[in-house]
């Protein structure tokens, strides 16, 4: 349902830089489906590819065996993302707030964490600079929290008009995919909203599982389960490669 949902987040003709996992699982789903011109960008530096399997990492062959172009990583950040160029950017997290600030570097004090998270890799440069961003990740207390230990990307800081004072170019998170279904920020206080829930999620799970008041719209669209020609092309994707 995640991935369903987040492929049908992307239109075709966008540019969409891709992570492994989810969003790459969504962005070829998206392309296999009904954006067929959809260009995918990967941080390895491949540009238009279009694999026929999941690839099981930035650097699978198959990526640069299928792309338009391939290119260097300071090339894909200094001419592709920080310019503006790219659409729509994939973003996960350890914890992420009411504001969609997200923190992959540290749970705790930053001098004494109690976790030490992977770090930031690209996702600052990605939630500053793309048109617009999509996070995807399972709703839990742990994760949805009042006010994150550390900001490794900037969602909509404190509330309107710090991105604009930070002179980020990018919109900032415009949709948080969970396994509940789909937040997305108020459009006066940039608080995020439970404005779509999947078939049977009811809104007192979406208050247990969110570490803040969180707000439920009066009226959550109930998001259509996968269709059958979505769950062919992603059993397509996902199946494993023949044996050589």
């Amino acid at each position: 349902m995640m991935t369903v949902a987040a492929a049908r987040a992307l239109t075709d003709g966008m540019t969409c830089f891709v992570g492994i996992g989810l969003p790459s699982a969504a962005a070829n789903l998206a392309r296999a489906t009904h954006a067929p011109n959809l260009v995918l960008v990967y941080e390895s530096g491949t540009i238009g590819a279009k694999p026929g399997r999941l690839p099981l990492s930035i650097g699978d062959g198959i990526l640069a065996q299928t792309a338009d172009a391939v290119i260097s990583v300071p090339e894909i950040f200094n001419y592709w993302l920080q310019p503006g160029r790219i659409d729509v950017g994939f973003l996960g997290a350890a914890q992420i707030d009411k504001y969609g600030n997200i923190n992959t570097t540290v749970v705790g004090d930053y001098g004494h964490p109690s976790v030490r998270l992977p770090g930031a890799g690209g996702a600052p440069e990605i939630a500053a600079s793309c048109k617009e961003v999509i996070v995807i990740v399972r709703q839990s207390r742990r994760t949805f929290v009042e006010k994150v230990d550390f900001v490794t990307s900037v969602g909509y800081g404190a509330g309107p008009g710090d991105r604009e004072r930070l002179g980020l170019r990018g919109r900032g998170p415009r949709q948080v995919i969970t396994d509940l279904g789909v937040l997305t920020p108020d459009p006066r206080t940039c608080e995020f909203t439970m404005t779509a829930l999947f078939p049977g999620v009811a809104a007192g799970t979406v208050r247990e599982r969110t570490g803040w008041d969180v707000a439920i719209a009066v009226a959550p669209q109930v998001l259509p389960p996968p269709s059958a020609a979505e769950l062919a092309a992603l059993r397509e994707l996902t199946a494993s490669p023949p044996a050589r």
